[in-house]
């Protein structure tokens, strides 16, 4: 019997003067679909008890060409104890 297991996982983390300030790995058992980060990310800042940052095409493009992105304070519409904050794919 062959079967698939999906799993997300994104290394999440803010910095403040290249210092780690927040370290976190989100999990979902299913396949990734880049039209849900918008999604994902709302739960990230969820269970990080952070504001959500605005989401624009070249964040969601250079997620999807680099496997990472990076949101400054200023993609936040509230402030925000970090530098920057960011998102990596850190599945296998």
């Amino acid at each position: 019997m062959s079967y698939t297991v999906y799993m997300i996982k994104l290394w999440v983390k803010t910095k403040v003067a290249e210092k780690l300030t927040r370290d976190h790995i989100f999990r979902r058992n299913e396949k990734f679909d880049i039209d849900k980060f918008t999604e994902y990310l709302m739960e990230i800042c969820y269970e990080l008890d952070i504001p959500t940052p605005v989401v624009l095409s070249s964040h969601i493009n250079n997620f999807f060409e680099f496997n990472t992105v990076r949101f400054k304070p200023d993609d936040f519409v509230e402030a925000v104890d970090f530098e920057v904050f960011i998102i990596e794919n850190a599945a296998e």
